[in-house]
Parts: C-alpha cells; sequence; structure tokens
C-alpha cells in the first residue's frame, strides 16, 4: 500500500495544518513585543519629529519621510511609561496599518521569530487596567516571553482621539 507524503511547512517539517507566521520584535526597556512582519516597511534610526499641538501625550510628533508626513507613537509612553530619553539607540518602525502609515518609538530591535501558530498563548485575563484587546497572544521563545501586539487596535483613529481628549481635559 502507497503512503501519502506529509505536506512540507515552510520549517521544513511535515505538517499537515500547520501554519508558520513571522514577527518583528522589538525591546521596551525590558519587555520584548512583537508585530506581524508583513505590517513593517522599514525600520529607521532616530529623527527628531515635529510636535504638533494637542497630540496625546504618546504622539512624538510628524517626520518626512519621502514626502509622506508619518505620525510618530512614543510606545513606552503609549503603555503608561513616560516620555522615552531617546538616544542613538533608539529606532522608528514605520508601519502600514490599512491606509495608515505610521512609525513607532522602540528602545530597539531584537529579532525576526517565525513561529507556528498554534504556539501563541492567549493573554490571561487580568484586571480591568490591562487591556488584553491590544494583544494578538503571547509566545515563549527558549527563556524570554514577546507580547504579540495588535497595532490596528493599538493605534486605531478612535484610541488616538480619546486619548488627546483625555490630555486635553487635564485628566
Amino acid at each position: 500500500m502507497a503512503q501519502t507524503p506529509a505536506r512540507i511547512g515552510e520549517d521544513g517539517k511535515g505538517d499537515d495544518h500547520q501554519t508558520n507566521l513571522q514577527f518583528i520584535t522589538f525591546r521596551i526597556g525590558k519587555e520584548e513585543y512583537g508585530v506581524d512582519i508583513m505590517a513593517v516597511r522599514e525600520i529607521k534610526g532616530w529623527a527628531p519629529a515635529t510636535r504638533l499641538p494637542n497630540s496625546p501625550h504618546f504622539v512624538r510628533g510628524v517626520m518626512n519621510l519621502r514626502g509622506l508626513m508619518v505620525p510618530i507613537y512614543d510606545l513606552r509612553a503609549r503603555f503608561g511609561g513616560g516620555e522615552t530619553e531617546i538616544t542613538r539607540t533608539h529606532v522608528n518602525i514605520i508601519v502600514k496599518v490599512g491606509d495608515r502609515v505610521f512609525g513607532v518609538l522602540v528602545d530597539g530591535v531584537s529579532d525576526i521569530l517565525t513561529i507556528p501558530e498554534d504556539e501563541i498563548k492567549p493573554a490571561p485575563e487580568m484586571d480591568s487596567s490591562v487591556d488584553s484587546a491590544y494583544l494578538r497572544g503571547l509566545v515563549t521563545i527558549k527563556d524570554r516571553m514577546v507580547a504579540l501586539l495588535v497595532l490596528e487596535k493599538l493605534f486605531a483613529p478612535s484610541e488616538v482621539d480619546e486619548a488627546r481628549l483625555i490630555a486635553n481635559s487635564g485628566a
């Protein structure tokens, strides 16, 4: 009786239903995060951004990227960690989400991960101060844990507008 060959996955191992996903990982302090590699357009060293009036606290300003005005979001500030003290090792990850292009200021890029989709674990339910809607899930790689972000939700126009209203109200 002839055997049916197993389907070969992207990692070279046989697997009938395995889907591998790729993420760019980066650091904010001692924490490591990842975003879908398909959203990343380029990685640029820090360049000063022009601040705009009445921007949310986590918007560093805009930069000119080959004629396109790109807003730069400070991810540390977005996560409530205060404004990033810029050094020459900080980078902007330029991403495209839907029709929007923006930069995310991070401490540094770590790695490119290729992981099976079934290795992504859901974020545990915690108190209401932690918004897991921004997390695709968590993945453990050797001795480190990486939180996978959903940029579409984290920087949705409604979220940015709500942050601007809170900042302007003095709350």
